[in-house]
């Protein structure tokens, strides 16, 4: 039996590792139908040529699935080559059965070693040629694709083969799954990490608990967030305006400051806390630079975080009712 020579490190449920499975299967049969006498021990010679059969899924995954991807990819061969080489086999899997229902053991005698031997060297150019090919021609993408196609299809193995990609919890920062967009794009903006509409910008904002303004690299305001319960009241006026009128007298010189500072590049950060209609609300002031660290404005975030000071220990399980 031939072996599998530098078998790459694939995933359980990846398809490549799936038909390495299968072959392990394959050889086994073939070794048992060798060695078993098909007159003395027809019933087990037949129970294991009818498992053997099974090898029709195998030749349907590859010939509906496999073979169209690498069609794509402009590889023409396997659907050319090995699927008749598939047809060859078929047809001495018919001649056997023929035999092996008019129980003529002369003829399964002879018959037997040619379909194994044609099943070997079927397995040895997958293992030489196929399989390799497919697995430089073919991404990742095209393999998940295939996966789900082969579902309807089915396998030779015992159980359902482990599921690809896997279902173990990946975290997000270690994530860098290009998926295909399961959501239309229509009227969508792109940003750096994903796409959103115009509507939803202004849901998710207006959701957030807390207030959200930026400045622009001229001191204008051009933008605030218009949530429910805000902490410090805003108005459509405050669009274009400048910031420093955006802020009692008293604080004005500290915002001229701190925007000074942001635009000459010394700080980034500027914090605050203060006591306001007897909730504690803390103030943040952020330097927003681009690529190559040009000053592009500042985002002024306040949030009452009266409730959130009181917070001790932990909380895990939900408490809704």
């Amino acid at each position: 039996m031939n072996e599998i020579l530098n078998t790459p490190k694939l995933a359980d449920g990846h398809p490549v590792s799936i038909y390495f499975q299968e072959k392990e299967i394959i050889n086994n049969l073939l070794k048992e139908l060798s060695a078993t006498d098909s007159k003395a021990e027809f019933q087990k010679y037949t129970n294991i040529f009818n498992q053997l059969q099974t090898i029709e899924k195998r030749f349907a995954r590859k010939e509906n699935q496999l073979f169209p991807f690498l069609e794509k990819k402009g590889w023409n061969g396997p659907s050319q080559g090995m699927w008749s080489f598939h047809d060859n086999l078929r047809e001495q899997f018919r001649l056997l059965h023929k035999n092996i229902e008019a129980k003529e053991f002369d003829k399964i005698n002879t018959n037997t070693p040619f379909l194994v031997d044609g099943i070997l060297r079927l397995m040895k150019t997958e293992d030489n040629v196929l399989f390799p090919n497919a697995l430089d021609l073919l991404t990742e993408s095209d393999w998940i694709s295939m996966r789900k196609g082969e579902e309807e299809i089915g396998w030779m193995l015992p159980e359902t083969p482990a599921a690809f990609p896997s279902q173990e919890y990946i975290h997000p920062s270690e994530d860098f799954t290009k998926r295909e967009m399961t959501f239309s794009l229509d009227n969508t903006s792109h940003f750096d990490e994903g796409y959103m509409t115009v509507e939803q910008v202004n849901l998710m904002f207006k959701t957030m608990p807390l207030d959200l303004t930026f400045v622009d690299e001229n001191d204008k305001v051009i933008f605030y967030n218009r949530g429910e319960e805000r902490v410090f009241p805003r108005s459509a006026g405050i669009i274009g305006r400048e910031v420093k009128f955006c802020h009692p007298p008293k604080s004005v010189g500290t915002v001229l400051k701190i925007l000074e500072e942001f635009k000459k590049g010394t700080k980034n950060e500027s914090s605050f806390w203060i006591n306001f209609k007897e909730r504690l609300i803390y103030i943040r002031y952020f330097a927003v630079r681009d690529a190559n660290k040009n000053y592009k404005g500042v985002i002024e975030l306040s949030q009452d975080i009266t409730d959130i000071k009181k917070i001790e220990g932990e909380k895990r399980l939900l408490d809704w009712e």
